[in-house]
């Protein structure tokens, strides 16, 4: 009969220290977003929308790795402080496409240079080469599912 292997000690657990290393970004993140009045899933719609304008809520929440729900949560919080608009009726079916105000887009500017300060805080250790290593790495790794 063959043994089943467990995950045995975390600290050798790449899934462990990559979910270490996610909760250090996001924990970080969140520090130099809260000056700004943003979380860190109202950032993650922001820069979803001022690359891809007009996304539904559906593709932002799947593509900011939250529930609908809470992603209407987010657009409405966005609406209300005037960083975004949202038309009241579809024009084609439910969606109900979605784009930045210019004071979301000045808003997204200062959150997506704070952002990257982190990232490069973060991940200072590295060398440039290790960075696109690690990169291409966990790229390969997310779409191989």
């Amino acid at each position: 009969m063959e043994q089943e292997e467990t995950v045995g000690d975390l600290g050798q657990s790449v899934g462990y220290v990559l979910k270490q290393v996610q909760a250090a970004l996001h924990t970080a993140m969140d520090e130099v977003l809260r000056p700004l009045g943003l979380t860190v899933a109202q950032y993650a719609c922001l820069e979803l929308l001022g690359r891809h304008p007009g996304l539904s809520n559906s593709e932002l929440a799947r593509r900011a790795f939250v529930t609908r729900q809470s992603m209407n949560l987010v657009l409405r919080r966005l609406q209300d402080r005037g960083l975004l608009t949202r038309p009241e009726h579809a024009a084609h079916g439910r969606a109900l496409p979605t784009e930045l105000t210019r004071t979301g887009q000045s808003t997204l500017r200062e959150a997506s240079v704070a952002v990257r300060a982190v990232e490069r805080q973060l991940f200072s250790p590295l060398s440039q080469a290790q960075q696109l290593r690690l990169r291409e790495d966990l790229a390969t790794l997310a779409t191989a599912n």
